[in-house]
């Protein structure tokens, strides 16, 4: 029953986070010639990638994150006027990549998401 429960749980998280969020955010570098499959064994299956859970948790943080930065980057819009949309997420983009939050990938779709909630 456990197995089930844990599986109804992930489906229901699943099925939150929107389609095009980013599903592997940390990729493995693993040396060597031959291919292979960065995994961990969680709760006795092989995992590839980012759980369930674990992506819930990162869209969360990202979607909770662009909801933030609307007011901040309409301010620096204001603060600009002369600057175009673009160089204003821009300057947004530098600045959550220097606080390290968000992977890369992360990072690409939460500034679209920004740009969608700002409808630019």
């Amino acid at each position: 029953m456990r197995d089930y429960e844990q599986l109804l749980l992930e489906e229901q998280l699943g099925s939150q986070v929107p389609n095009d969020f980013p599903c592997d955010t940390t990729p493995a570098s693993l040396s060597g010639t031959q291919p292979k499959l960065a995994g961990r064994i969680i709760a006795g299956r092989f995992v590839v990638g980012l759980t369930a859970p674990e992506r819930f948790e990162r869209w969360d943080l990202c979607e909770d994150l662009a909801q933030q930065l609307v007011q901040k980057t309409l301010k620096d819009a204001a603060k600009y006027p002369h600057h175009p949309h673009d160089v204003t997420l821009r300057r947004m983009r530098r600045a959550i990549e220097r606080k390290g939050w968000t992977s890369v990938v992360e990072t690409d779709w939460l500034m679209e998401r920004l740009g969608i909630l700002l409808g630019w």
